[in-house]
């Protein structure tokens, strides 16, 4: 899993104070290298890449990008998303310096390749870095002065750069202006909202990050502390506070560009909310902007609003009063699905005025008096609205903006409450509120607040961007009336449906009590609802094809009758192969950018059913193409693959018959084995009953462990557990790449019999490994390449059961001269040091008998001689030493 989000830190926080600018930051010698960027729009730009070292040691790195015109320039910092590097804004910033900026970006600290640890943006390791990187740009010849030591200067980013953007700002007086997107403004609300521990974001940061070992030793100990107990205490709100650019709200006093994502569980609207409101309140200009996605997927929006991001600079940084920066609000709003590649169609909504998160409410009545339910033992199992770890086009969130309902409460497990139909649409724009009468048998009770909508027929009930509004209510057991703030959605309710508030006492992202209790919940106010009467959606276009389709067509039309040239269909499916899981033929792939370097050459193999084939080759021979190729990942540039008679292409249907693991898989480490499986099946969208769950467990082997925590497993039982997660579904053909690595020899025995046991059923399993041992014992057939060609096919037996190589033993070790002049013998072709003595490969006429002579003469004290002859020699002696 990649994820790009800001952190957890927490140590002593310093109190403010202006870094000089002759504060300490050591370029080292000998690092800064200058690069030309090609493109193919001038003007060129130019990179200088750093090493920097702070005053405590640590290694910073940096990449400068300045314009090639003369003079000086604004600068811009641009911060990356957490778990990444400077490289990921790379393209952004050499397109600010295209524009006129001279734009340092950085790896912060633990990421990349820059050291220390990770502060998650600690105002003493974090954000002083960025403010000696503003005093390095201050001694650029390139950049522009506000005053000596003082650069023109401002900072953006996503994500935990959105977040060190905002810190900068209330730490250093001298940055000018900022543009923060989809980050925090208050972590501990963030990651603690309502005074509920949301585990699955808080352990994918970790994850993320690398473990606990790569954090501050403060911020692991809270982390470890909290996940434990399920609840956050309030040390550890202190500690995420102190990190977060809420702790200096009342220094933010630039101009602030804020971007916020409405598919966003990890940091949703509300947070954005909070800060324009604090940063407006300085007297600062302060525009906000709804983007369509989120760190639960969805469209980022990256173009606009980098574009955005520009004119924000040109007009606060360059001094540009004719930029136009855009609406005071903006929003982005679905407006369906395009026919033609399924992706959703963005409109933007905009007002003159931000409205905050309750403007223009609505009150709508929802029915029905008490209602009791049960908080289960162990809080399992859990109701599902957002999968931290399972965003992109594909996300949950960004299937309800387009109507699809992916959510799952249990019954028994939660309360609701029904408006009645509406008699008119309704967007809803912001925060509804609601206030309840809760009364729980423990002392506290957690419950999930969240408004669905509801159509007139069956279909599922859609829950806007899958947001859920979580709360702990201490003194429960007295009663207690509660008003609760829903999550800030933008979403627009049909005439007909119906406003459906549930109240669940689960949630899989979030701790819950593992004590069982009953809830006993009523209504004690009406919804409101806001509905931000001051935004206007922007009328849609026609279409583009209603211009340009007829000149398109006549274009076509002429370049056919020119060209004859015609679009070539998919290959019909092979009847006579529909037995045959696999069948190469002609393959070829050459390397990018080059016409006579192949990865794959004219590969041509089969593999039957109920076959463990084993796939060899040294590095560099191929073997990754051919598997990428094999899964529609890439395509060949010759020949074709064929999948049980239907040829292969990135999204062919006859690949839901194929099943992969590839260099692991990543795993919730809170949740248990089975409920990570059962996750990944839900969101492939497929029915329960096809993932023939209990048999792939069966066959992964791993018994009672599957209903521990994830964290708790061996390295072993995370990857049989993710073998079983490619086995969900019973796939007629199982590709495995190099499923032992990071095993020891039990676990690899173990993952030997997961193979065989597999393929018993007559189901074909392909293995690419570079342990021939577990090559020779688990796959019954063999495909060895080298230089991306085939070398030899066939069954194991066949293989190994031929050759000329003896295994000589000797009394004594063999020193290496001796080693060498056997090698160089009449009739030998090699000879390689073993535990026991020698290992002789003969060559075509050489024998054992010419072999012993010429040992004895060179005084090899031999002890026996006798053929030998693994899959290790003959793979050896197929590929000439090549490995």
């Amino acid at each position: 899993m990649d994820l790009r989000l800001p952190g957890l830190r927490g140590l002593p926080r310093r109190p403010r104070r202006l870094l000089a600018a002759g504060a300490a930051v050591v370029v080292l010698a000998g690092a800064g290298t200058w690069t030309a960027i090609a493109s193919d729009d001038p003007p060129p730009v130019h990179r200088s890449d750093r090493m920097m070292t702070t005053g405590d040691g640590v290694r910073i790195d940096t990449s400068y990008f300045t314009p090639a015109t003369p003079g000086r320039h604004p600068a811009v910092l641009l911060g990356h998303g957490f778990g990444g590097s400077k490289g990921d804004v790379r393209r952004q910033a050499q397109d600010l310096a295209r524009d006129g900026y001279a734009v340092l970006t950085w790896s912060a600290r633990g990421f990349g390749r820059s050291t220390g640890k990770i502060g998650l943006n600690d105002p003493e390791g974090e954000v002083a870095d960025v403010s000696k990187l503003i005093d390095w740009l201050a001694r650029r010849p390139e950049v522009q002065l506000d005053e000596p030591g003082d650069p023109r200067v401002g900072v953006a980013g996503a994500s935990y750069g959105g977040a060190i953007s905002l810190l900068a700002a209330g730490h250093d007086r001298r940055v000018d202006a900022i543009a923060p997107a989809i980050t925090y403004w208050n972590l501990a609300d963030a990651l603690f909202p309502g005074d509920v521990f949301k585990k699955l974001w808080a352990g994918a940061f970790i994850n993320s990050g690398g473990g606990c070992a790569a954090f501050e030793p403060a911020l692991c100990r809270m982390y470890e502390r909290v996940a434990e107990s399920g609840k956050p205490d309030a040390a550890a709100r202190a500690l995420l506070q102190e990190r977060s650019p809420s702790a200096v709200a009342d220094r933010i006093k630039v101009p602030t560009l804020l971007v916020q994502g409405q598919t966003d569980s990890l940091f949703p609207l509300g947070q954005a909310d909070a800060a324009a409101r604090a940063i407006r309140a300085n007297g600062a200009p302060v525009d906000v902007d709804w983007i369509a996605g989120g760190h639960d997927g969805g469209d980022l929006e990256t173009g606009r609003v980098q574009a955005r991001v520009k004119t924000w600079f040109d007009r606060y940084l360059k001094g540009d009063k004719n930029a136009d920066t855009g609406p005071a609000f903006r929003i982005t709003r679905t407006g369906g699905v395009d026919s033609t590649d399924g992706r959703a169609l963005l409109r933007g909504a905009s007002g003159s005025a931000y409205p905050g998160l309750d403007g223009g409410q609505q009150s709508i009545a929802l029915r029905g008096g008490e209602r009791r339910f049960e908080n289960p033992a162990g809080a399992n199992p859990p109701a599902v609205s957002s999968l931290p770890g399972l965003g992109g086009s594909g996300g949950l969130a960004q299937l309800s903006s387009l109507g699809v309902g992916v959510s799952l409460d249990f019954p028994g497990q939660y309360a609701r409450f029904d408006s009645a139909p509406l008699g008119g649409g309704l967007r809803i724009t912001g925060s509804p509120t609601v206030t309840v009468h809760v009364t729980s048998t423990a002392d506290d009770a957690v419950l999930f607040a969240k408004l669905y909508d509801v159509g007139p027929g069956k279909e599922q009930p859609v829950l806007p961007a899958q947001l859920v509004a979580p709360v702990r209510v201490e003194g429960a057991k007295a009663g207690k009336d509660v008003t609760l703030t829903l999550p800030a959605i933008d979403h627009e309710v049909q005439k007909g449906h119906r406003l459906r508030l549930v109240l669940a006492s689960t949630d899989l992202g979030y701790a819950s009590p593992a004590a069982p209790a009953t809830y006993t919940v009523g209504l004690k106010s009406d919804l409101k609802v806001p509905t931000a009467h001051g935004v206007t959606t922007a009328a849609a276009p026609l279409p583009g094809w209603v211009w340009w389709l007829p000149a398109a067509g006549a274009a076509v039309a002429l370049a056919l009758l020119l060209t004859a040239r015609r679009r070539t269909a998919a290959p019909a499916p092979d009847p006579e192969l529909a037995d045959v899981p696999l069948r190469i033929t002609g393959l070829s792939k050459r390397y990018a950018r080059s016409a006579d370097r192949y990865a794959v050459r004219d590969l041509s193999f089969q593999v039957d059913k109920g076959q463990v084939l084993g796939l060899l080759g040294p590095n560099g021979a191929g073997k990754t193409t051919t598997l990428r190729m094999l899964m529609g990942l890439i395509q060949p540039d010759v020949g074709e693959i064929r999948v049980f008679g239907h040829a292969v292409r990135p999204g062919a249907p006859v690949l839901s018959r194929v099943g992969a693991f590839v260099e692991g898989a990543g795993f919730l480490p809170h949740l248990s084995g089975r409920e990570n499986l059962e996750l990944y099946w839900q969101a492939t969208g497929r029915p329960p009953e096809d993932a023939h769950l209990d048999e792939a467990l069966r066959i992964a082997g791993l018994g009672d462990a599957l209903a521990r925590a994830v964290r708790t497993y061996s390295q072993g039982m995370r990857q049989r557990l993710a073998i079983a997660q490619a086995m969900l579904g019973l796939p007629d053909l199982l590709i495995l790449d190099e499923p032992t690595n990071g095993l020891d020899p039990p676990q690899i025995r173990e993952m030997r019999e997961v193979m065989i046991r597999y393929a018993a059923d007559g189901r074909t399993v392909i293995v690419s490994s570079h342990l021939l041992s577990e090559v020779e014992q688990s796959c019954t057939h063999l495909v060895v390449m080298d230089r991306g060609q085939l070398v030899q096919a066939g069954p194991v037996g066949e293989i190994v059961g031929s050759g000329d190589t003896l295994l000589v033993g000797t009394a004594t070790p063999v020193e290496d001269p001796v080693v060498g002049k056997v090698s160089a013998l009449p009739g030998v072709a090699s000879a390689l040091r073993t535990e026991d003595g020698l290992l002789v490969r003969l060559e075509t006429g050489g024998t054992a008998r010419e072999l012993v002579v010429e040992l004895v003469r060179l005084e090899v004290p031999v002890v026996s001689v006798g053929p030998h002859r693994r899959l290790e020699d003959a793979f050896l002696t197929l590929i000439g030493g090549s490995a």
